[in-house]
This record gives structure tokens, C-alpha cells and sequence, in this order.
């Protein structure tokens, strides 16, 4: 049997069916690692194996009572005002200015809290510092009934971490602007308490 070539207006004269055969077959044996005798290299891996941190500063964030808003089309939604605090670090410290900070959690149907939070920071040289962050918190049925009683839970019973952002016009403080930082979180009866890592 004679092999055909299919020949369309517009289109150059197709290989013969044979060759069309072995070339996939050529494709494949290449994709395996097989094509004379050689396989694929793997790219060289990344010199950064883990992530490294420094310990920024400890922040205590006092709240006032929850205002419960209740359950809205984006789940149930509590309102967290803040009433002030303190945060510590080698780097920077100061306090949390109580004029405008707030967390707008979200309890998601899943049973996990969202956090959506800002908070106006002052140095105690007096620079003003934005500080804004998201975050999750999960822990099982049992710890969250009891942290809903307003009963001391131990961080490492739950899943608290924030991702938080900063915004300064502080000349000396400018170098906040640029980090990318991690939160870890216990909730306690009337405060907040992260230990929050610049992640290097």
C-alpha cells in the first residue's frame, strides 16, 4: 500500500503517515529520559533551604468588650475595638494609639476566625507607624467553646499567625516599609499577644 499525502490549498505537503509516527515516537522516547542515552536535568535547587527570621518586637493589644454583629451574607462577623498597648522590640518600640484600631474578625463556615486588623502605632521617639494585617485562627470545637467563654487557653492549643504590613514617613523608621513579617498569636481574656518575626 502506497503512502498518501494529503494535500490542502494553503498547506504544504504533509509527511507520509510513517513519519508522522515515528517522529511522536521519537517525542516520547525524548520526554522519558531516553533519547540516546541521555535524561533531563533537574534545575539546580534554590541556596535558600529554609526560612530565616528575627524577632521583631512583642506586641500586648488591649481590647475593649466584643461587639457581636452577627451573622452576615460573609459569615459571622465580630468587631474587635482597641483600646490601647504596648509593643517592644530591639529595633523599635512604643505604643498603640487607641484612635482608630480595630479587628473586623470573620468566623468562616469552616468554624476558623479571620482577621482583618489596623492599628496606629507610636514610637516612643514619636514616629507614627501603620500597621495592618490579615490572618487565621483555628483550634478544635472543645478550645473554641472555652475561648468563647472568655476562659485562659494556652497558645499552643490553637493556630493563631498574622501576616503583618507597615507604612511609616518616619525617615528612621523607613526600613519598616520594606519587610514582610509573621505573627504569632494567643488570644487572652482582654488582650492580644504576638510575637512578630521579620522574615529575612
Amino acid at each position: 500500500m502506497k503512502n498518501w499525502t494529503i494535500i490542502r490549498p494553503g498547506y504544504r505537503h504533509m509527511p507520509p503517515l510513517k513519519t508522522v509516527t515515528h517522529v511522536v515516537f521519537a517525542v516520547v522516547a525524548m520526554l522519558a529520559g531516553n533519547a540516546e542515552g541521555q535524561s533531563f536535568r533537574r534545575p539546580p535547587r534554590s541556596s535558600m533551604k529554609e526560612l530565616k527570621s528575627n524577632h521583631l518586637f512583642t506586641i500586648t493589644i488591649r481590647l475593649h468588650p466584643t461587639v457581636e454583629l452577627g451573622d452576615t451574607p460573609a459569615g459571622k462577623r465580630r468587631v474587635f475595638a482597641v483600646s490601647g498597648g504596648e509593643f517592644v522590640g530591639d529595633r523599635i518600640r512604643g505604643t498603640i494609639l487607641p484612635i482608630v484600631g480595630s479587628d473586623l474578625l470573620l468566623v468562616r463556615g469552616d468554624g476558623s476566625a479571620q482577621q482583618d486588623v489596623r492599628m496606629l502605632l507610636k514610637t516612643d521617639d514619636g514616629a507614627l507607624v501603620l500597621m495592618t494585617y490579615r490572618g487565621v485562627r483555628h483550634a478544635s470545637d472543645a478550645v473554641n467553646a472555652r475561648m468563647a467563654r472568655g476562659e485562659p487557653v494556652d497558645g499552643a492549643e490553637y493556630y493563631l499567625r498574622t501576616t503583618p504590613f507597615f507604612e511609616t514617613a518616619s525617615p528612621d523608621y523607613s526600613w519598616i516599609n520594606k519587610i514582610v513579617a509573621v505573627g504569632v498569636g494567643e488570644r487572652r481574656s482582654d488582650t492580644v499577644v504576638y510575637e512578630v518575626f521579620e522574615i529575612l
